[in-house]
């Protein structure tokens, strides 16, 4: 509260505050834009905004954790390179204008504690906190749902990231002690219990930034899309191709029968991680639910050597990180989480023998890369 009124003046009367959590993506990675099944849960740790309503048609922004703060008239919300992170927040208060919606001046200072290009879904997490905020704060009628979908057509639209919707589903729509089981496509979900016996999760962050908008990502999305091109334009010409419209409708036994259709082993190699993750979500989830804890291990290992080898978006701090999580004992499976090209891994351990995990993963990390990780 006093940051905010140091930021902004006034007082603290009619300022409203509003949280929303980071995530991570326990498996099922680079599916959701291929429209299949992942498992993300959302975390502790987030994104706190503080809001106040202005007699002006200003909005002003800033951060306890960036110096870069910024000022724009509402009557001309434009992407702006200059305004780095506040572009996120901006891009929601444009989707909700191009939704039909009048939105009156506003202060806002954000605070978070998830690390910043860490692949935890800051980005996310501060536009589910923005639209929550304005949809509170001005009235705005959006069900939590509709501000999900609302967020990533701001990271799309706005921002210029082709992400699919689970960061912002399992940011909006996560629930304390559980996974979300959700179909990408549909949005059919349910909330998977987090009974992890002995183990637990332990997240390491490479302290490798990352920016989606300046990574391979959006080229992975396109290779996708042109695996899939070959498999439908044989689908039209054939009755024995059969499968609906996405990769993620067809079984790894289907794809072995069809990855001829695809000329190019770099677009047969994307397809075949998109097909082969998206079982393995629905294996973890049966893991989940009977307590199988090594099998969920083994598929979170799988799933690393899979985007490692077929999908290319590891590196080396990625790679260093889970391999030095993989070889202690005391961890049945690791593997990175969210788009990759840094950022975060996760590692599946037993529960108390973290602290030695610790020590050991961060001192041969270090050797390796030059510099430490964070453990959470």
């Amino acid at each position: 509260m006093n940051v905010f009124i140091q930021t902004f003046g006034g007082t603290g009367d009619e300022i409203r505050s509003f949280f929303t959590p980071g995530r991570i993506n326990i498996i099922g990675e680079h599916i959701d834009y291929n429209g299949g099944y992942v498992l993300p849960c959302s975390l502790k740790m987030g994104t706190h905004a503080l809001i106040r309503k202005r007699g002006d048609d200003t909005a002003r922004f800033a951060s306890t954790n960036f110096d870069l703060q910024a000022e724009i008239p509402l009557d001309d919300v434009a992407f702006d390179p200059a305004h780095d992170w506040a572009n996120y927040p901006k891009g929601i208060v444009r989707l909700m204008q191009d939704d039909g919606h009048t939105i009156g001046g506003f202060d806002i200072l954000f605070s978070g504690d998830i690390p910043n290009a860490a692949g935890l879904s800051s980005s996310a997490s501060i536009e589910l906190v923005t639209a929550t905020a304005l949809n509170d704060v001005f009235s705005l009628g959006y069900e939590p749902i509709e501000l999900v979908k609302l967020s990533q057509r701001a990271e799309n639209q706005f921002c210029g990231v082709n992400c699919g919707i689970m960061d912002q589903f399992a940011v909006g729509m996560g629930k304390d002690g559980h996974a979300i089981y959700l179909h990408c496509d549909t949005l059919d979900y349910k909330h998977v219990p987090l009974n992890l016996g002995g183990y637990t999760i332990v997240v390491m962050n490479t302290n490798k930034r990352r920016q989606l908008n300046e990574s391979k990502y959006n080229e992975r999305r396109s290779e996708c899309e042109q695996a899939l091109a070959f498999l439908l334009r044989a689908k039209s010409a054939s009755t024995s191709c059969q499968f609906d419209t996405k990769l993620t409708d067809l079984t790894p036994e289907a794809f072995a029968e069809l990855s001829h259709l695809i000329p190019d082993e770099t677009l047969r190699r994307r397809a075949r991680h998109v097909i082969q993750e998206n079982e393995r979500v629905k294996q973890a989830v049966a893991a989940l639910e009977s307590g199988d804890m090594e099998t969920l291990g083994e598929l979170l290992n799988q799933s690393h050597a899979s985007l490692r080898d077929d999908y290319e978006v590891t590196g080396l701090e990625l790679d260093t990180l889970v391999s030095e999580a993989q070889k202690n004992p005391v961890c049945i499976g690791a593997r990175m989480t969210g788009a990759g090209f840094g950022g975060c891994a996760i590692a599946l351990m037993k529960k108390d023998a973290v602290d030695g995990f610790a020590e050991g993963v961060i001192a041969g990390y270090e050797k390796v890369v030059g510099y430490a990780p964070s453990l959470y």
